[in-house]
Formats: structure tokens, C-alpha cells, sequence
């Protein structure tokens, strides 16, 4: 038999540090997943060069998943295991403004009802960006309160940008918190290839995560990394592997 593909993957929580409302979950856009089955094998050597027995020790089974759909109770439910509830707190990123020419010199940036907290003014000729102070700012200086900049004299007419946050009902949120070691949800994972009408299917039965890589490229999507490691379930279970051959 073979198989083609990077076939499809899924995630379901099942022990361990749950989060709300366990699900099965599919991990979209699969690129490539990369299963390593390994043993440390230990040499029996007397006067001789070569080996007379070997055995093998431990053995240990990790995982790496590459996917490009990136969803909030995924993450949370595999890696986390936290609490996750709904709105977001967007970026308003570089919102281009001008400072009045007449006082009052000041700005209300266009979501100021739901204005979170300020990431910084620039001036739009320069690109350099200003000082922020806390009242009375002279050229090259602002202020900010719930949403409204507050600008010189020295800068009336200046084209400004403007980059802050503010809140969002839509979307969800992860807010991660300090926990104790060890504390994780424990996942199975089932990865299934399909090709030439056959199929190829492993169960591993207790996974733990290690890593999520976030990694951004300039002109290329964003394809988070998943490695995780898997080990024996109370019922002496660690894998199933199921061939049409």
C-alpha cells in the first residue's frame, strides 16, 4: 500500500488539566505532521570490537503538526487547558489623524467608546514618533485619556499616526494564567491518510504538548507548529496503528 498526502489529524482531550466542553477537534490546513517512534538501545561489549547482545530501553513517541487554520479552542483545549471567553482586544494600527489647527489640539480616535490602552503616536512626514506624557505636552509630545490625544500648540496641522487598542465583542480570548507544574490537558491524537481507497490510521492514545511555535515570514502565511509527545494511558495503552495492508 501507499499513501500520499499529509493526510488529516485530529486532537481530543481526554484527561489532564481539562478545559470547558472537551471536543474533537480537526486541525485545518494540514501542511505536514512528522511521528518519530524511537528506542535507546543499550550494547553488551567484552574483549571483542563488536557487540555481543543488544536491547532496547526506553522508548519515546513525539509528534510535530504543522497547520495554517488557527482556532482559539483549539489551542486552548490541546495546549492550555485555561480559561477562554468571548470579545477580543483589537489593534488599531497606525490610524492616520491630523492635530487641529485651532485648540482645543486634541484627537478622539475613532473607537474611543471602546478604547483600551495607547501603543504609540509617529508623525506621518518622519515616521519618528513622540514622547507620551502624562499632561501639558510641548512639541513632539502628547497625552492620552480614554481615547483623546492631546497635542501642542507647536504641532497644530501635524498629520499624526496613531496606534492603540480597543475592545471587541466578537472573536474569543484566552487569558493565561500562572498554574503549577505540571499542569496540562492530556489529548489523544488520530491522524488518518487516505489514498487509492485505502486507508492507513494510528491512535496514540495519551499525548501531552511541548511546544507551540509562532512564527511569522514576511510575504508567507503564518503556519503555527505543534510538537507534542505521547506516553502509556492508565490501561497500559500508548498506540493503535491500523493498515489496509
Amino acid at each position: 500500500m501507499f499513501h500520499f498526502g499529509s493526510g488529516t489529524l485530529w486532537g481530543y482531550p481526554v484527561a489532564g488539566n481539562l478545559a470547558a466542553n472537551p471536543t474533537p477537534i480537526k486541525f485545518g490546513t494540514l501542511q505536514d505532521i512528522n511521528l518519530e517512534i524511537s528506542g535507546a538501545l543499550k550494547e553488551l561489549y567484552g574483549q571483542n570490537q563488536f557487540a555481543e547482545a543488544v536491547a532496547r530501553g526506553k522508548c519515546k513517541v513525539t509528534g510535530k503538526a504543522k497547520f495554517a487554520q488557527i482556532v482559539g479552542k483549539h489551542v486552548n483545549d490541546l495546549f492550555f487547558g485555561q480559561a477562554m471567553s468571548s470579545g477580543q482586544k483589537l489593534m488599531a494600527l497606525d490610524e492616520a489623524q491630523p492635530v487641529p489647527a485651532g485648540s482645543p489640539y486634541t484627537i478622539t480616535v475613532t473607537n474611543s467608546g471602546q478604547f483600551v490602552d495607547d501603543w504609540g503616536v509617529r508623525y506621518s512626514a518622519t515616521g519618528l514618533p513622540l514622547t507620551k506624557v502624562t499632561s501639558a505636552p510641548v512639541q513632539g509630545q502628547y497625552s492620552v485619556s480614554s481615547g483623546v490625544y492631546t497635542f501642542a500648540a507647536a504641532d497644530a496641522s501635524a498629520a499624526v499616526l496613531i496606534s492603540y487598542r480597543y475592545s471587541s465583542a466578537t472573536g474569543v480570548q484566552l487569558n493565561i494564567r500562572q498554574q503549577l507544574m505540571g499542569f496540562a490537558p492530556t489529548f489523544q491524537i488520530l491522524l488518518n491518510e487516505l489514498y487509492a481507497g485505502k486507508q492507513a490510521n494510528l491512535l496514540l492514545y495519551s499525548c501531552v504538548a511541548e511546544k507551540l511555535s509562532w512564527a511569522t515570514k514576511n510575504e508567507d502565511f503564518l503556519v503555527p507548529e505543534f510538537d507534542f509527545e505521547a506516553f502509556s494511558n492508565a490501561g497500559g495503552q500508548v498506540m493503535d496503528l491500523y493498515l489496509a495492508e
